[in-house]
């Protein structure tokens, strides 16, 4: 690339339908796969397609997101590289961010400064591999304004995303961009399927601002990336499509190269986390080549023991941090954070423990995520009997996931 690139990545969402995980933090910085937070996958897919000035817009609840961006994303400032979050700051009245496209609108300061020619705005919540030079590449290939990066759906889950509708006059191009529809057509070259937008974007620097400061004027606009201003630049016949089937991601094997997964509820949260612990995974954490990068934890490595009766530790289909002990227990199905303690008789099957947890001896925790520094007792059940979670305040979702909120103590 000979353009000079600038990244935004989108991180100022409430994720009101992660809660109980996100009380306290804001969604992109909610811990996932033992070891990353949400965000560190969107901006090591930037690192790694070479891209070198970034910024993270961030706003609700960010004080954890903030200091994660600034001990972790450490960039060298001899050549101007940068990762660094920026907060809602009201610079153009006294409001915070109305939508992504207003907290873009926003921070024109920093395209301003930067004097990009090219702008790739993605989403902070998604988790997923992409070498965006080559959506960039297409995107100037094209001569198009503005570029939405699709993957391939199956057309009876149309009505949960974004979906591009291919011009078929000018092919390459979107016709049409319709929010969750009840009634999608299928893509052109697999009519089973549905083009879904991911949520990344591709710009020219100039048609951005043009475009937000467009959509700042409309009193009836949500201010919102997907649902106002890429239907702008697809009315001007502005706007290309990007088929992820199209990008090659060094090290990708067959069965995750084209692995993307909003992770917006708790039902996919837990999902996704079972996608990562099989033999052959569906998302493959282990791909050298591609690397997701996050903060280093400084802690011995995980350790199995038999317990005082001399059980050994059954482990098995799991990821267990760094610093954790299981101790004659029972791990089956589950991603196990750094310092979690699991005691003697212990079974913890199909189930997520953020960092810190204790399950004491005898305990059982089932089909649950358990967020950080949580306490469980000895004996104690979790995910069992789901009368009992309710009466102790845990939420649980329609497919029966357990959700322990971050601090707790059970007894």
């Amino acid at each position: 690339m000979d353009k000079k690139v600038f990244g935004i990545v989108l991180a100022g969402g409430e994720g009101k339908r992660l809660m109980p995980l996100t009380a306290d933090r804001a969604k992109p910085a909610v811990p996932f796969g033992g070891a990353y937070r949400l965000i560190d996958f969107a901006i090591s897919n930037l690192i790694n397609s070479s891209l070198r000035q970034i910024v993270v817009l961030t706003q609700y609840k960010s004080h954890s997101l903030d200091r994660h961006i600034s001990q972790v994303w450490r960039m060298s400032s001899m050549l101007n590289s940068y990762v660094t979050s920026v907060p809602a700051q009201q610079r153009t009245g006294k409001h915070w961010f109305a939508g992504s496209a207003d907290a873009i609108f926003q921070s024109l300061n920093l395209i301003a400064d930067e004097k990009p020619d090219i702008v790739v705005v993605v989403g902070a919540d998604h988790v997923y591999r992409m070498d965006f030079r080559d959506m960039i590449d297409a995107h100037l290939a094209s001569g198009a304004r503005a570029t939405v990066a699709g993957i391939r759906q199956p057309i009876e889950l149309a009505h949960q995303f974004g979906v591009i509708e291919e011009d078929d006059d000018k092919p390459g191009y979107i016709r049409a961009f319709h929010e969750k529809p009840a009634d999608a057509s299928g893509f052109a070259v697999a009519p089973g399927e549905v083009l879904a937008s991911m949520g990344n974007y591709v710009f020219d620097a100039d048609a951005l601002v043009e475009a937000v400061i467009a959509d700042n004027r409309l009193e009836d606009s949500d201010h919102d990336m997907g649902g106002d201003i890429i239907p702008w630049f697809v009315e001007r016949g502005e706007a290309a499509m990007y088929d992820l089937k199209n990008n090659t991601v060094p090290g990708a094997t067959e069965r995750d190269k084209y692995y993307w997964r909003d992770v917006g509820t708790i039902e996919s949260f837990f999902d996704a986390h079972m996608d990562l612990i099989s033999a052959l995974p569906i998302f493959n954490l282990y791909n050298r080549e591609w690397p997701i990068y996050t903060q280093t934890v400084n802690a011995p490595p995980a350790k199995f023991t038999r317990d005082a009766w001399g059980r050994a530790a059954d482990v098995n289909e799991a990821i267990v941090g760094a610093g954790s002990v299981v101790q004659g227990a029972s791990v089956v199905r589950s991603v196990v954070s750094p310092w979690c303690t699991i005691d003697a008789g212990a079974t913890v099957s199909d189930a997520i423990l953020f960092d810190q947890v204790h399950v004491g001896a005898g305990a059982v925790v089932r089909r649950a995520i358990i967020d950080k520094a949580v306490e469980i007792g000895p004996g104690v059940q979790i995910g069992v009997d789901h009368e009992a979670d309710l009466a102790r305040g845990f939420s649980i979702s329609a497919s029966g996931i357990v959700t322990v909120p971050k601090g707790s103590t059970i007894l």
